[in-house]
């Protein structure tokens, strides 16, 4: 125990210097996902066809997302003192992203998932959130946020993400909320705080059933600047100063949906911190999403830019010279 204890020590006090464009805060997860022929119409065993390990959680995929597309990311979240928490560790550090932030909770149970993924690419998703990760969010540091360009945050740790966008807007650094369904009674209070708020269809209608409109509407009068709704094959759809707007999805072959709103999230705010309109966002979330939905597991073919500018038609896309979408 006493090993254990320096061990998780030495990981959670990381001296890290975070000079992130972007930070990610919220939900990490290790997900097993099973690849199974159909669905079957009543209970039964099933036997997969594939099996894969790999790291998820909503804002731990955003962070994979923009980290491949060159951004300097750092994440920031609750994990167990259990191998899975370790593992989740491991998997965001290979891909570079600053854990100093990603805290080990000793004697807690990391979140993880099953994920069971038919022929057609849809999926069944069963989740534990974890067990003895402190809601508190006094620890967190949050002196980077004034070098941040963008902060993004879901709403499964709703403490952590209020603390991160209170920082955020007192250094007038842009917020995005992952408007997923859990928000509960902190979703007012974030929505005051979030420039952008992208709902996943389920998210917005637990926010606000009925019309989709009149619910992104109601998001906007909370204090959100943008609200919008990922559609999956439907496309996305937002409101803003500017009006109501609708961009279709592209046309692919989709293997796998696991994960493919946080592609888009981590697409969106690549691009926020890139510079380009709220259009050429929209555009850039949904190729990244569209990659990703070629490919089985949550981050299986989030692409880097080179990927991006080919599928999105360019012959290159560099940090000094980004076509303007």
């Amino acid at each position: 125990m006493a090993a254990q204890r320096r061990t998780l020590e030495t990981l959670n006090g990381s001296t890290m210097t975070n000079n992130a464009s972007i930070i990610c805060l919220g939900h990490a997860a290790l997900d097993r996902i099973y690849g199974i022929p159909a669905f079957p119409s009543v209970p039964e065993k099933v036997t997969a066809t594939t099996m894969e390990e790999v790291g998820g959680g909503m804002a731990a995929n955003a962070a994979v997302a923009a980290a491949r597309l060159g951004a300097s990311v750092a994440f920031y979240g609750r994990v167990g003192s259990d191998l899975a928490g370790q593992a989740i560790r491991e998997g965001l550090q290979r891909e570079g992203i600053d854990v100093a932030q990603l805290r080990h909770f000793d004697g807690g149970i990391s979140s993880t998932s099953a994920v069971i993924v038919d022929s057609r690419g849809e999926r069944l998703l069963v989740n534990d959130r974890g067990k003895g990760l402190a809601e508190d969010a006094a620890w967190i540091d949050l002196v980077p946020v004034s070098r941040a360009k963008v902060v993004l945050a879901d709403v499964r740790w709703p403490q952590g993400a209020l603390a991160l966008f209170q920082a955020a807007r007192a250094a007038g650094v842009t917020t995005v909320l992952d408007g997923d369904i859990g928000a509960g009674t902190a979703l007012p209070q974030l929505l005051a705080l979030s420039d952008y708020v992208l709902f996943s269809t389920p998210g917005l209608a637990e926010f606000s059933p009925g019309d989709p409109l009149a619910a992104l509407d109601k998001a906007r009068t909370l204090g959100a600047l943008h609200a919008g709704v990922t559609l999956g094959a439907e496309g996305y759809m937002w409101t803003d100063q500017a009006g109501r707007h609708h961009s279709p999805a592209f046309a692919i072959s989709v293997v796998d949906t696991s994960g493919a709103g946080d592609a888009f999230h981590g697409g969106f705010i690549w691009a926020l911190a890139e510079g380009q309109p709220i259009a050429g966002c929209v555009t850039v979330a949904q190729a990244v999403a569209a990659l990703k939905c070629q490919h089985r597991g949550n981050r299986h073919g989030l692409p880097d830019r080179l990927a991006l500018a080919e599928f999105l038609g360019f012959s290159h896309w560099t940090q000094k010279n980004p076509p303007q979408l």
